[in-house]
């Protein structure tokens, strides 16, 4: 077992599941080193790195710029994306069951990745975010084409009320039959936080339902901040 692995597997994964079915998102153990963070923030000068570059305010996405990673990704991103598939799959699956869905996702996560690929979507989803002063990011799914895993982590690489004020995560659930539900989390640093990337089954009177959740950010105050997003199915 690797060094990521481990920091995967000392998150209470139990109490990931029980967050997830009542708030929507969850937040990890330490995932991400101090120096490695400071690695992966070096990394966003260097343009060629990455395959595509998103200025949010052009797109009124918010304000802020992301990154999409080339392959090979750094060893981290890769090595993070197989250690949390297999501890994220099993609540992905129960949810699709409840949802009287069949689940797509294989066992292996390069099996998952092919069969992304065999459908068109090859393009590689992992990102950098960054944030100054005045950046928020509007409420959105990351959704990419028809093949969807329905969690993700977001991982911050910045401290919080140190290197910045403001700039909570954001949830935004569509209660069936009832008025939205708002929450915000600020996500510790190097820790993880694992959140809905599109929809959650919900307990109704009739049993499950399907409970639609966007995310966002609220709007620095002050300083910068920076995540990683690690998605874990692959863009048409």
């Amino acid at each position: 077992m690797n060094v990521w692995q481990q920091r995967v597997a000392a998150t209470d994964w139990a109490a990931v599941r029980t967050e997830l079915e009542t708030v929507g998102g969850a937040l990890t153990g330490p995932l991400v080193a101090p120096a490695e963070a400071a690695g992966l923030a070096a990394i966003y000068p260097d343009a060629t790195r990455f395959r595509s570059t998103i200025d949010m305010a052009r797109y009124r996405f918010g304000e802020g710029q992301y990154r999409y990673f080339h392959r090979p990704y750094p060893e981290i991103v890769t090595e993070l994306k197989y250690a949390l598939y297999p501890r994220l799959l099993p609540i992905a699956r129960d949810w699709w069951t409840r949802l009287r869905r069949d689940p797509p996702w294989p066992d292996s996560f390069d099996d998952w990745l092919q069969t992304c690929h065999r459908a068109g979507q090859t393009r590689t989803t992992a990102l950098l975010l960054k944030y100054g002063a005045g950046g928020w990011c509007a409420l959105h799914q990351d959704l990419y084409g028809d093949l969807v895993f329905p969690l993700q982590v977001v991982i911050n690489l910045t401290r919080p009320e140190v290197d910045y004020t403001g700039g909570e995560f954001l949830l935004y659930e569509q209660r069936p039959r009832a008025q939205p539900r708002g929450s915000a989390l600020s996500i510790p640093f190097g820790h993880g936080l694992v959140i809905t990337t599109r929809e959650r089954p919900v307990a109704s009177k009739r049993g499950w339902a399907v409970g639609p959740v966007r995310h966002g950010v609220s709007t620095l105050r002050s300083g910068s901040r920076m995540t990683l997003g690690l998605i874990f199915h692959d863009a048409a």
